[in-house]
């Protein structure tokens, strides 16, 4: 089971950071597009303590191309200094993987290097497909309050219980939400625990991203953790807010 705030390891956070979030209660840790220190020490310090059974560690390959995509991976599973990941995701792809890429995700399943396979992509209409499919075990798109068409492409054609796990990305949209530049007139800022509570409070999303910078970046997001959904005129604000940024 995956706590509802994932961490995002790209962004600069030290491994204390991590492992704050870790007690309470946030154990899916996604080793992605840029591979940091910080989350590999922390990885490597949990898994010391006797962790590992409790930890998620999703590993991210962007590649096109079959060999290239197993070195990445084996690369991150040494970084972390874990045996196996049990997410690998797919970066970026906004149609069905190709055959060798696909086949050798399978393979990497079945050597026992990665657990499960996901996907991610913004190609909102690909994903009710891809939703059907028994390979996907996770997806991973992007929501927040300033981008909703997953209210319109994907949320109405998932079922409530036999789908993958779906994650959110981008839930404060790259900063702009928390921005008071950005803010219409007379509004204050979103807070980053507001975007992810936003996020969480659609029932079709089991978990949305973190990506602190430091430790007070990570203190600000478990906020979330505690507050809990989003109701009536808080929830209306940050869709106004929402719209008025995208504009």
């Amino acid at each position: 089971m995956a706590g509802p705030l994932g961490l995002g390891g790209a962004y600069g956070a030290p491994a204390k950071a991590y492992e704050m979030a870790f007690e309470h209660g946030c154990n899916y840790f996604y080793h992605g597009a840029s591979r940091s220190k910080g989350m590999a020490k922390a990885v490597k310090n949990l898994v010391a303590k006797g962790k590992r059974d409790e930890l998620i560690v999703v590993v991210q390959s962007f590649s096109r191309i079959a060999p290239i995509m197993e070195i990445s991976v084996n690369r991150a599973l040494k970084s972390l200094g874990v045996d196996h990941a049990d997410i690998l995701l797919l970066g970026w792809h906004n149609k069905r993987p190709g055959r060798g890429i696909w086949e050798k995700a399978l393979e990497l399943k079945q050597k026992g290097r990665v657990a499960h396979l996901g996907l991610s992509g913004h190609n909102r209409k690909l994903f009710p497909v891809l939703a059907k499919d028994e390979g996907f075990d996770i997806l991973h798109f992007r929501y927040n309050a300033a981008h909703r068409g997953a209210e319109k492409d994907i949320f109405p054609y998932l079922e409530k219980e036999n789908r993958p796990a779906m994650v959110a990305f981008t839930a404060t949209c790259w900063g702009r939400l928390l921005n008071p530049k950005k803010m219409p007139p007379g509004q204050k800022p979103l807070t980053s625990a507001q975007c992810y509570r936003f996020v969480l409070s659609n029932p079709f999303v089991d978990l949305t991203l973190c990506g602190p910078k430091n430790m007070e970046q990570m203190r600000q997001g478990l906020e979330a953790l505690n507050a809990g959904p989003l109701e009536g005129e808080e929830e209306e604000r940050i869709r106004q807010i929402g719209d008025h940024v995208k504009r």
